[in-house]
């Protein structure tokens, strides 16, 4: 491991990175907004200049170059000495931030990336309090260059992070520089709009409020959320994700480093997917029929009233004909408290996996890419825990079946009793299932939206969508990532944890962790939960 130093400080390096990576990984505030980890180097902000020591060309002794050298581009190596706490460094960062903001709009107040922009951020630490600039500004123009994206020129640094986004990540070119000079300005190719499944990143990646989202624009500012660490649920990749919610809801969902899974990155599925959340068929109150009468339930009863129709149905027809479809929308800890619950009372019961979504092929970035040098996939499966859900049943033993047999064996009077999970976010239920459970002596329906299996239930609970539940997803390559809750249920909701939890005898208040205590005593894997390391607190 070479070991350098830096402002009389020396810090040990892993080899191949750079010196601002150096910097950045032991905690020095290096400004910089062409370099992003991920993207190739371009060196053209100058923001991160530093002091290098170099041999002297006559005696050969290491002194300070006159010169100073841009530190993203700049490798480590044995025994280099830089330095970023001179004057001659904070003169070439006043002077750089200057020229950027020479045409920059004073719009802050009504700009969405102001409170987590970094030039206001730079300005106020490393530049200067006053503007020397006496000309009209020079203003860029407004651009529609998406579907989802508008482009803001006269706030843009040319930072060119964007272009190189849609170059080396997503690969699919609609992003390029035009004109030279004080003149140039990102643009896309003509006919070709900024319209990827990756596209939402470049709103991410930019460093000022020049990309700029239709979706949040205008709509909140950042300081009144709150962020929540989560996972996202669009498919078996699993990415690491962030919500940013406040009472009124969840507003948006942006990436967060995953180096395992999804590096910096996010799809555009998965990022403006999250509105079926707030839709009106979204069931939030249990219903209870009584005879050809449906009528609303308190969630204190529905641990008594579940257990008792349960049991009913167990003396009369015995655990066999019992059996239970586990949705792969579900948490790790949500199945597992339903699962040992139903084989607890009727070990002989049937379980399923609920029907697995798949659309297409995966779908791997950047475009055209060889196996080897893919950067980012969207999984065919859009959903996030089969693995998770399959790994319960397996452990947990006893008769398993596909969808399809479990249906069937409904249709032929083979159960007379099914406990069916769904929390899928869009229609899931097909002619056949409905059909059979309309056979069904009980039904017990946990759901998130109304269906068809709604009219034929005689028990239905509500499910909540995963922004107002806790727990862990097991994505595709195995990785148990928990999960927060960022928003409370809804309204007359109560989280599917809680209710599951008090449904299986337990007593007090439902959480992921506790829960996975107790998963771990029976599948250990379960308790090797995965958590990313943060980025360095400096690095944008």
């Amino acid at each position: 491991m070479p070991k350098i130093v830096i402002d009389g400080q020396e810090v040990e390096c892993r080899p191949g990175e750079t010196v601002l990576q150096a910097a950045l990984q032991a905690g020095w505030d290096i400004p910089h907004y062409c370099y992003h980890p991920r993207l190739s180097v371009v060196a053209s902000c100058r923001l991160c200049l530093m002091e290098m020591k170099l041999p002297h060309p006559q005696t050969g002794e290491l002194a300070w170059s006159p010169k100073l050298f841009p530190s993203c581009q700049t490798p480590v190596k044995e025994g280099l000495e830089v330095r970023f706490d001179s004057e001659k460094v904070r003169e070439n960062q006043r002077s750089c931030l200057e020229y950027l903001l020479i045409n920059h709009p004073l719009d802050c107040p009504v700009c969405d990336q102001a409170g987590e922009c970094y030039l206001q951020d730079y300005s106020e630490r490393f530049g200067q309090a006053t503007g020397r600039m006496v000309d009209p500004k020079t203003v860029g123009p407004k651009k529609d260059i998406g579907p989802r994206t508008l482009l803001y020129s006269d706030r843009c640094v040319v930072c060119t992070r964007c272009v190189r986004f849609a170059q080396e990540i997503s690969g699919t070119h609609e992003l390029c520089v035009v004109n030279r000079g004080v003149k140039d300005q990102i643009d896309v190719f003509p006919g070709f709009p900024l319209d990827n499944k990756l596209q939402g990143n470049v709103v991410d990646i930019c460093p000022v409020g020049a990309m700029l989202d239709k979706d949040f624009m205008f709509k909140q500012r950042v300081w009144l959320l709150r962020s929540t660490k989560s996972i996202c649920p669009g498919c078996s990749t699993g990415c690491a994700i962030r919500i940013d919610a406040n009472d009124e809801g969840v507003w948006r969902l942006k990436p967060r480093f995953n180096r395992k899974v999804n590096d910096y990155w996010m799809c555009d599925e998965g990022r403006f997917g999250w509105k079926y959340v707030r839709d009106e068929k979204r069931m939030v109150r249990p219903v209870l029929r009584r005879g050809t009468e449906c009528g609303p339930l308190e969630w204190s009863e529905v641990p008594h009233v579940v257990n008792y129709r349960l049991e009913r149905l167990v003396d009369a027809h015995g655990g066999k004909k019992l059996g239970a479809m586990l949705s792969p929308m579900m948490s790790c800890e949500e199945a597992w408290l339903l699962a040992t619950c139903l084989r607890a009372r009727a070990p002989e019961a049937t379980l399923a996996l609920s029907p697995v979504p798949v659309e297409g092929e995966d779908e791997t970035f950047p475009v055209g890419a060889a196996p080897d040098q893919v950067k980012f996939t969207i999984s065919k499966e859009k959903c996030p825990n089969r693995k998770g859900l399959e790994m319960i049943l397996q452990t947990l033993g006893g008769e398993v079946a596909s969808p399809e047999e479990f249906t069937k064996r409904i249709g032929e009077g083979q159960l007379v009793g099914a406990w069916v999970v769904g929390g899928y976010p869009s229609a899931w239920v097909s002619q056949e299932l409905a059909q059979a459970c309309g056979k069904l002596k009980l039904l017990i329906l946990q759901d998130l939206l109304s269906s068809d299996l709604v009219k034929e239930a005689d028990i239905v609970l509500p499910s909540c969508p995963w922004t107002e539940r806790e727990g862990s997803f097991v994505n595709k390559q195995g990785l148990v990532q928990p999960f927060d809750r960022a928003v409370p249920p809804a309204e007359g909701a109560q989280q599917d944890g809680q209710y599951l939890f008090e449904i299986a005898g337990h007593s007090g208040l439902y959480s992921g962790p506790r829960v996975r205590r107790m998963m771990a005593e029976r599948i250990p894997p379960l308790a090797d939960v995965w958590e990313p390391e943060p980025k360095p607190k400096h690095q944008h």
